[in-house]
């Protein structure tokens, strides 16, 4: 009776599968009778020669023109890429057929199908490719308007339809498209205004409009956080300056009719890097200080009637390449930053009022002229006598202010003594798991990071976006002679810029639909983080995917620091020279207090640092700085083997997380006393062990010798009482960075106090009345 059981499920299991395998085929089979019938429709043409009934179309063989991806034997990717300038297809071709076909591949995700001549109005069975993330159809011979079904489409991330016919607006239901980071529709014959709703693509990074026919004031964009590009070339839009996010990169505005003034906040624009408002009419001041910004490479003003007196000594970012300048109406003197760099930098400034000897400009009476005619008139000259009704409103505007000076002085005076009154309360607010928890808007807060900038002003240049062929230059292309070592994710390089000052170069490789919105508040966070005990970060590079809008890499770029890890000046066996114990105490106390400021510089702290002897480096001054800390981006997840858990019932986690911190800088204590290597939790164990028998005269003396003969015994006894503090097994019973600064500072002080009085070394004392170091 058994047997026969054991023989119906067998049969059951080869019936399912074979119907699996059956079903496995004739999936198979309808998507390749699919591609045939997309290849019948489009005229069979050259790329797609080579298909057939027998082609295995997921093992095929990429190539610039023709790629076939696919998933569990599903078809998810389909480029085919023609030749430009492709003749239309036939007149029997039928785009909606061929749209209907491409919708029996139910899991394509990217369709790309770029100068085939197709044309045809883009029908509204397009919203039949319901999966689709990424559609490019430049290049072809789309007219009539883009349907409303588009909106449809509610998982598209990149939708390209340049170099077409397209007429008509942009319908508004694009603002639905939540997903959208890319929007391109470049060289087209689109027309009218643009939709308010393009507000509402929130991950929208590349907005490109270029060469069409568009008109009016360009939307509120100001809410769109992760903008980076914005074309809007050729066109007719205007007047005003278009409202966008201070992340911008690249803003190219040329021959449109904006009449307005630069606005004073792209000055605030830190990762400009390309700005183009040439052939438009723009007027008012020039800002100089566009010159200097921290990102720029490119800049182009010129053709408009831009006024304002320029100075020889207005500085210049040193990687700026290009600058245009002229037909506007500039005074003064070209700054020399632009004519005495040693780059291949391209400066034009003909058509101005400058005060140069070439013979390009006009005379200074012509740039006044002009300003006038515009309405571009000094201060002095636009004052007129005031009317009477003038001087009443002036009157009552002085007793409306007085009111309101006397309410304010009163609101200060109140706020004052609230101050004062709450000076014993705790100031520092942080919420569950906060070190997890950092959002963009608290790093973009000035309440929150005013503390940590203030302690952490250096003299290093200001958080930057790199551009990816400034890093390959510093690099020397990522040549070998610069690789630093691996890294979780990743490798590191050493890299020198172009202003001569070296950089270590973090390069990591991320996942596929990571889009960069997801690493930005964590950016955020290690931009602002600036302080002589941590390696500071200058600035960043993303990297995408070629076929979608994901993060392929982040490069990260740290200030260099020569000197090595701590580690290679207290324990590593070949070491020349190793650090005398004053030294060893000021790189603990700088340790000490790089982690007092990741825990208080700024609210919420920053806890849980995985602290390790590797992770800290020395400077050319031999100043320690911590190399790492708890950012998902920064973290190497190295050291997890001594790292302490919570105990059970804790329910305020952030209250103990300081503690975890404070057991790592025990352990590096450890090492700083003993100059032995410590790797794992049994070698922290037998140290400490060993050491505690020390200080009771009961075992062998582990003191480094190298040190041993130059401390002082309190100093010394100050720093192993610490040690052994801090690795207490008990996270009640360890101390507050507070009370491991203030012993830091004690052991250093009595040091020097012995050095002053010429104290001799250590030597055994009395239990009774010392602490004893054999």
């Amino acid at each position: 009776m058994m047997g026969k059981e054991l023989g119906l499920e067998k049969l059951l299991v080869l019936f399912l599968v074979l119907i699996s395998v059956r079903y496995s085929e004739e999936l198979q089979s309808s998507q390749v009778k699919t591609l045939k019938r997309i290849q019948h429709l489009l005229n069979y043409p050259t790329a797609l020669n080579s298909w057939s009934n027998e082609t295995d179309f997921c093992k095929m063989e990429p190539s610039l023109s023709v790629t076939v991806v696919c998933y569990d034997e599903n078809i998810t990717q389909l480029h085919i890429i023609g030749r430009k300038g492709t003749s239309p297809l036939p007149r029997k071709f039928s785009i909606r057929s061929f749209l209907n076909a491409l919708a029996k591949l139910p899991s394509l995700k990217v369709l790309r199908l770029v100068s085939l001549g197709l044309w045809g109005p883009l029908p509204g069975n397009v919203s039949r490719l319901a999966a689709l993330e990424i559609l490019d159809l430049s290049s072809n011979y789309f007219h009539s308007s883009i349907p409303q079904t588009v909106s449809s489409l509610t998982h598209l991330q990149t939708l390209v339809l340049d170099g077409n016919r397209l007429a008509g607006r942009i319908p508004d239901g694009v603002g639905s498209l939540s997903a959208l980071a890319v929007l391109s529709v470049k060289s087209n014959m689109l027309n009218g205004s643009l939709p308010d709703t393009l507000r509402d693509l929130k991950n929208l990074r590349v907005l490109s409009l270029s060469r069409n026919n568009f008109s009016g004031d360009v939307p509120d964009l100001s809410s769109l956080q992760n903008l980076q590009v914005l074309e809007l070339e050729d066109n007719s839009f205007g007047p005003k300056f278009p409202q966008i996010g201070s992340k911008i990169e690249s803003i190219a505005l040329s021959n449109n009719k904006f009449s307005a003034s630069i606005p004073e906040k792209v000055q605030s624009y830190y990762q400009l890097e390309h700005f183009d408002i040439s052939s438009n009419n723009f007027v008012g001041p020039f800002p100089p200080s566009l010159l200097s910004l921290s990102s720029i490479t490119y800049l182009n003003v010129a053709g408009n009637k831009l006024t304002g007196m320029l100075f020889e000594d207005n500085p210049c970012n040193t990687a700026l390449d290009f600058v245009d300048l002229s037909t506007n109406l500039l005074t003064g003197t070209l700054p020399s930053c632009l004519l005495s760099s040693s780059r291949n930098r391209i400066v034009h400034f003909s058509n101005n009022c400058l005060a140069t000897e070439d013979g390009s400009q006009h005379p200074l009476s012509f740039c006044r002229n002009e300003a006038l005619a515009v309405g571009v008139l000094p201060h002095h000259q636009r004052h007129k006598p005031a009317s009477k009704v003038v001087l009443a409103l002036i009157i009552c505007g002085s007793i409306t202010g007085g009111v309101i000076l006397v309410c304010l002085t009163i609101l200060i005076v109140k706020s004052f003594l609230a101050k004062k009154a709450a000076k014993n309360t705790t100031t520092r607010s942080i919420s569950d798991d906060a070190s997890s928890l950092y959002t963009n808007k608290l790093f973009t807060d000035a309440r929150y990071i005013a503390q940590a900038m203030k302690l952490g002003a250096l003299n290093l240049p200001s958080y930057r976006t790199f551009s990816l062929d400034e890093l390959e230059e510093a690099t020397n292309n990522f040549d070998t002679t610069n690789f630093m070592g691996e890294i979780p994710n990743g490798q590191m390089y050493r890299g020198q810029l172009r202003d001569g000052s070296y950089v270590t170069i973090r390069c990591l490789i991320m996942k596929r639909s990571n889009s960069h919105q997801n690493f930005m508040h964590h950016i955020e966070l290690i931009s602002k983080l600036r302080h002589q005990h941590l390696v500071s970060a200058l600035g960043h590079c993303f990297q995408f995917y070629l076929d979608d809008s994901s993060v392929s890499r982040i490069f990260l770029v740290f200030e260099y620091v020569p000197n090595g890890t701590l580690r290679r000046w207290i324990s590593d066996k070949h070491a020349r020279r190793k650090l005398t114990w004053i030294q060893r105490i000021e790189s603990a106390t700088g340790v000490a207090k790089g982690l007092h400021f990741l825990h208080n510089g700024i609210v919420p702290g920053i806890f849980s640092n995985n602290l390790k002897i590797t992770n800290i480096l020395l400077d050319q001054n031999l100043v320690a700085k911590i190399n790492s800390y708890n950012s998902p981006i920064l973290s190497e997840n190295f050291g997890k083997e001594y790292r302490q858990t919570f105990p059970v019932g804790y329910n305020q986690r952030e209250k103990y997380e300081e503690k975890l911190d404070v057991y790592d800088f025990g352990v590096i204590l450890l090492e700083i006393i003993t100059g032995r290597q410590i790797n794992t939790r049994n070698d922290i164990l037998i140290l400490q062990n060993q050491l505690q028998a020390s200080i009771t005269g009961k075992g062998a003396n582990v003191v480094d010798v190298a040190i041993r003969s130059s401390c002082s015994g309190e100093s010394l006894r100050t720093m192993v009482e610490m040690c052994c503090r801090c690795l207490h097994e008990d996270l009640v019973n360890r101390p507050s960075m507070e009370d491991v600064l203030w012993n830091l500072q004690f052991a250093a002080q009595v040091q020097d106090d012995y050095h002053s009085t010429d104290g001799s070394p250590i030597s055994p004392l009395q239990p009774s009345s010392q602490l004893i170091i054999r």
